[in-house]
């Protein structure tokens, strides 16, 4: 009883949507919020007893473990009623403005539908999920709020056009958003009368987007259910990794049709062991952009280039390829670029180096075309053993060869894009900066080593490659 007395300043005070600049260790939206291990409790969810929230030095708060936790046991049970989710099919007043605004919203912006149901509940005096909204963080360390200079300071192209598309949809969705709540009665006002700017929906998508899990929701009419974005109150609090110990799984509830959301211990946890969720096999573009954090040796990290015949050919000549025919191919090259969709109307130029693959396959096939006068030769292989790396040099020695040094070449053309060398980077950080300007750096010095490291796969391949030619030979 007595906890539940605690609660009702922090639910019955008037709270404005405002956000402030990141900070590495930011505090929550109140200074000292109620307690969401036993608000999950007392809404009949279930905590472990031995899973705590704590400060970690390098993944900032989190779960920890506070004694041995057997492999298998439930972490974390939620019931259905816990989950923050956007209900498109609540049609009240305030709601049906809520829903004509997440209508205005791309899909590839999910987090911003959702976001616009964390406001409203942010902002309204007694709302249920208030426990668990004054938990959340009071800034997010996203690059959407980086100053200019360090939004510069990332480096890297393909991630500036995100960032500054996203800027430039909250800066166009606050108009839409003063727009639809001009004039209206305050009973009809899905946030309480407040204003929202550019900063507070900011806010908000970062929470979804740093926060969210895309699970089922409904049931549809042929049986499958539906994707829903929601925020997990405790859950969320679990950091990443990609050797993770625990994972998500949902249940169907005993006696009903509600679904249960887990979090079940994937192997035996050590005391003082950080919970870790795999939160999918990302680069750090959407690492940094969603979560605001960068992973160091990150497997699934890229980088993108244009497939443009003129780079192709300044690659190729750099790397000792005589007369390379990149810019003009003859037909049947065409033809085959046409079908790896590099060519022609429905094209999609943009290719990566590194992540799993370490060459993406149309890229390392159009090489192998463009590189090989030999049409009959092409004509043998299927398309998909021409984009295989695992294919050992399917059109001969010296084509593979001239393959990997053009690729090679190309990633000495991306890293001289990078103002800076990894040493500088380095020495940098140790003067001491500011979070964001760390993250920056700390982004690009992930690039740079993704090149460096493809660069080094493809030298040993071209030795191995090239005393197999002279065995040959």
């Amino acid at each position: 009883m007595a906890a539940s007395k605690m609660l009702i300043p922090s639910l019955t005070k008037f709270r404005p949507l405002t956000c402030a600049a990141a900070a590495f260790y930011p505090t929550r939206l109140v200074p000292h919020p109620p307690d969401l291990v036993k608000w999950v409790k007392r809404e009949g969810g279930f905590v472990h007893e031995a899973v705590k929230i704590a400060q970690d030095t390098t993944l900032g708060l989190g779960l920890v473990a506070s004694g041995e936790i057997p492999k298998g046991s439930d972490l974390i049970v939620l019931p259905d009623h816990v989950p923050l989710k956007f209900q498109s099919d609540e049609q009240n007043g305030a709601d049906s403005v809520l829903l004509h605004l997440s209508h205005q919203v791309p899909e590839e912006l999910w987090a911003m539908k959702l976001g616009l149901k964390l406001l409203q509940e942010r902002a309204k005096v007694g709302s249920f999920w208030w426990p668990y909204i004054s938990n959340l963080p009071e800034t997010y360390s996203v690059p959407i709020f980086f100053t200019g200079e360090d939004i510069k300071n990332l480096q890297y192209a393909p991630l500036l056009y995100q960032v500054n598309k996203r800027c430039r949809f909250l800066l166009e969705f606050e108009q839409e958003v003063k727009n639809a709540l001009k004039d209206l009665k305050l009973s009809e006002h899905p946030f309480g009368g407040q204003d929202v700017d550019a900063s507070s929906l900011g806010w908000a998508m970062s929470a979804v987007s740093s926060r969210a899990f895309r699970l089922y929701g409904k049931k549809l009419p042929d049986g499958s259910r539906s994707d829903i974005p929601m925020m997990l109150p405790l859950i969320d609090m679990c950091n990443h990794s990609f050797n993770p110990n625990a994972q998500i799984v949902q249940e169907q509830d005993v006696g009903n049709s509600k679904m249960l959301i887990k979090v079940v211990a994937e192997k035996d946890i050590k005391q003082n062991d950080p919970l870790l969720l795999h939160y999918g096999c990302l680069s750090n573009d959407f690492f940094l952009l969603d979560y605001g954090f960068v992973m160091p040796s990150n497997p699934y990290d890229y980088i993108e280039l244009k497939y443009d015949g003129a780079l192709m050919d300044a690659a190729s000549m750099a790397a000792g390829v005589s007369s390379p025919n990149f810019s003009a191919p003859a037909p049947w090259q065409r033809q085959v670029l046409s079908q790896l969709k590099l060519d022609g109307e429905a094209s999609n130029l943009k290719v990566i180096i590194g992540g799993p693959e370490l060459v993406e396959g149309r890229l390392l096939s159009a090489l192998r075309v463009i590189l090989s006068n030999d049409m009959e030769l092409v004509q043998r292989y299927d398309l998909n053993v021409l984009k295989s790396l695992s294919a050992e040099a399917p059109l001969g020695f010296a084509n593979e060869v001239a393959v990997f040094r053009t690729i090679i070449a190309l990633c000495v053309i991306a890293l001289g894009h990078f103002p800076t060398k990894i040493m500088d980077d380095e020495s940098q950080m140790k003067q001491g900066v500011p979070v964001s300007t760390e993250l920056a750096i700390q982004f690009r010095i992930q690039k740079k080593s993704v090149i460096i490291d493809v660069m080094r796969d493809l030298t040993k391949r071209v030795k191995l490659l090239s005393s197999k030619e002279t065995t040959t030979a």
